[in-house]
């Protein structure tokens, strides 16, 4: 046994619940040429943006959204693809709440995901 501080740990002093990890639900910035504290539109739609990432196969990818978004086999290969070959795909679009909700089921699901304010 090593020795004994007179000063506790900053992380034992922390009660289990802080300690769990969460997957932050990343939100795109406007563009620097736009508004800067630009406030969101309320009747504006928000969408969950899939991004290409060199982990997933892509039969899993076209998986997760036949299961998650209840997409036809063709409809999910189609969005797949256009994760693949153009770097994202528009996968929803509804309220930012529901947005949310997909971004961090993607997440659980590994895949990278963000949500924007549809324009």
């Amino acid at each position: 046994m090593g020795p004994v501080s007179a000063h506790p740990s900053p992380m034992s002093t922390l009660r289990p619940h802080h300690a769990r990890l969460s997957v932050p639900v990343e939100i795109e910035r406007p563009e620097a040429s736009e508004a800067p504290f630009a406030v969101p539109e309320p009747d504006v739609p928000w969408v969950t943006i899939v991004h290409n990432d060199p982990v997933n196969l892509m039969s899993y990818v076209s998986y997760v959204f036949q299961t998650y978004f209840g997409y036809s086999k063709d409809k999910a290969h189609r969005l797949m693809l256009d994760v693949h070959h153009k770097g994202r795909a528009v996968v929803s679009s509804g309220s930012r709440e529901e947005m949310e909700r997909d971004v961090q089921a993607m997440h659980g699901y590994g895949l990278w995901a963000t949500l924007q304010q549809d324009r």
